[in-house]
C-alpha cells in the first residue's frame, strides 16, 4: 500500500483544486492557498503530534446543548 495511498491523495487534491476552478477561482491562487494550509497543518503538527492525546480534553459529554434540558 506504499503508493496507493499516494495517488488517492492526489485525485483528492486535483478534485478539490478542480471544484474551486469550476466556481472562477484562479488556479494559482488555489494551489497558493492549498500550500499555505498544508503549512499550517504540519506546524500545528508540530506542536501537538496527537491533539487526541491532550490531557485536558474532557472524556465525558457536556450536557448544555439546547435540547437536553
Amino acid at each position: 500500500m506504499t503508493t496507493q495511498w499516494r495517488n488517492e491523495l492526489r485525485l483528492k487534491l486535483e478534485d478539490l483544486v478542480d471544484r474551486f476552478v469550476t466556481e472562477g477561482v484562479d488556479q494559482q491562487e488555489v494551489l497558493g492557498a492549498v500550500s499555505e494550509e498544508i503549512g499550517n497543518l504540519h506546524k500545528a503538527y508540530q506542536q501537538d503530534p496527537a491533539p487526541a492525546d491532550d490531557g485536558s480534553m474532557v472524556d465525558e459529554p457536556a450536557n448544555d446543548w439546547p435540547a437536553a434540558t
